[in-house]
C-alpha cells in the first residue's frame, strides 16, 4: 500500500520520517519531493478558457454608470451637453473604478497570499503493507501533516485509478 502526505519544509518532516524509520519502514520506501511554488505572477486579464474569479471589470461598470448619470445632469447646465459629459463621466468612473480594483487586487491580495497560511511544500509518499497503514497514517498526522491519502487500500478510502 502507498500513504500519501503534505507538508511544509518543517522539522516535522524530518521528525515524521525519523517515526517512520523506527516503526521499521525501510529508508527505501520513504520518498520525499519537494514542490515547486509559482514564482510567476497571476494573469491579471481572464481569457475565455481560463478565469481565476478576480473582476477588475465591475466597480468599473458600477461607478462609470454613476458617473454617467452625474455628468448626463450636470450636462445641461455646462456648455458641451448632456451627451458629451455623461461620456466623458462614464470613461472617467470606469477608468477610476479599474485602477481602484488593480490596486485592492496588487495590494490586498498579495497581502492576503503572504499571510494565508500553510502551503503545502513537500509530498511524502510512503510505501507500507496493509498492517503498518494505520500506524503510519497517525505518525503523520501527529507530526502536522497537512493532509494524508492511502491507496490500495480499503474501497471507501482509496483514491481513483485512472486507466
Amino acid at each position: 500500500m502507498q500513504v500519501f502526505s503534505t507538508y511544509e519544509h518543517s522539522s516535522y518532516l524530518e521528525l515524521a520520517i525519523s517515526a517512520l524509520e523506527q516503526t521499521g519502514i525501510d529508508k527505501s520506501n520513504i520518498l520525499a519531493v519537494p514542490l515547486n511554488n509559482r514564482t510567476e505572477e497571476r494573469k491579471l486579464f481572464d481569457t475565455l478558457h481560463r478565469s481565476d474569479g478576480v473582476s477588475l471589470f465591475d466597480k468599473g461598470a458600477a461607478i462609470g454608470t454613476a458617473f454617467s448619470v452625474i455628468g448626463g445632469s450636470v450636462g445641461f447646465v455646462l456648455e458641451w451637453g448632456p451627451i458629451y459629459w455623461g461620456l466623458i463621466g462614464a470613461a472617467s468612473g470606469f477608468i477610476l473604478g479599474i485602477l481602484i480594483d488593480y490596486f485592492l487586487y496588487k495590494v490586498n491580495h498579495k497581502r492576503k497570499r503572504l499571510i494565508r497560511g500553510k502551503t503545502s511544500e513537500v509530498v511524502l509518499v510512503i510505501n507500507c503493507q496493509k498492517e503498518q497503514v494505520e500506524k503510519v497514517e497517525k505518525i503523520l498526522w501527529d507530526n502536522l501533516a497537512l493532509g494524508v491519502a492511502r491507496l490500495g487500500g480499503s474501497p471507501e478510502k482509496e483514491g481513483v485509478q485512472l486507466e
